[in-house]
């Protein structure tokens, strides 16, 4: 797909949620997916209910407080968003996010939040960032991937979840290491290849013998 199709149908409606995508950004060593983390990953977040008085707004002021104290955000308000390849929306992908077979539902973007934005209004409206208004769904992850953040819709309400520091954590690194050797057709090959490369990448920084 074109670069100018990929600007019509998905970086201009979340700029107008007030997302401005930066392309071809994404800082080296970022860790392609997050998953399986546990219960004690979890160092904060918030949960909604559909029936909640003035539901998007709420839901606005709570994820913009949890980023600013969670370390989202770097000092440009730049931060990463995992957009659908292409120009699938969120809905095209759900069954990807909520099946085993790990494939790659999205990809790492590099974005800005501007002075004027509604993430949980107009751009989970967008079909990017959500089902629609008030019915969020989407991964965001700290430049430097130390602070995870997600958004999911459930029978009842919405719920949100912040992981630190999800690159050490023991539950998303086993996860990881099962997906880069998980050999079945339903595997996405180019995600999983990321995986093994980022997985190295790690190793090999482990072992980097230090200086003295």
């Amino acid at each position: 797909m074109g670069v100018q199709e990929r600007n019509r149908k998905v970086y201009r409606p979340l700029w107008r949620a007030g997302i401005e995508v930066i392309p071809d950004a994404v800082p080296d060593g970022v860790m392609p997916f997050v998953v399986g983390y546990g219960a004690e990953d979890v160092v904060g977040g918030f949960s909604h209910r559909y029936d909640t008085p003035r539901l998007v707004e709420r839901l606005n002021s709570d994820w913009y407080d949890l980023a600013v104290s969670s370390g989202l955000f770097d000092h440009r308000r730049e931060f990463l968003v995992q957009l659908p390849q292409g120009t699938r929306s969120h809905q095209a992908a759900l069954r990807h996010l909520h099946s085993d077979s790990y494939t790659a539902p999205a990809v790492w973007s590099r974005v800005r939040l501007l002075e004027r934005w509604d993430i949980m209004g107009r751009a989970a409206g967008s079909a990017f960032l959500g089902v629609h208004a008030g019915h969020p769904g989407f991964a965001m992850m700290a430049l430097d991937s130390s602070v995870y953040v997600h958004a999911s819709t459930g029978e009842i309400g919405v719920d949100v979840l912040v992981v630190r520091h999800p690159d050490r954590s023991e539950n998303v690194l086993r996860h990881l290491e099962r997906i880069a050797v998980h050999d079945s057709p339903y595997v996405n090959r180019e995600f999983k290849e990321r995986i093994a490369v980022w997985l190295a990448g790690r190793a090999r920084g482990a072992v980097r013998p230090s200086g003295g």
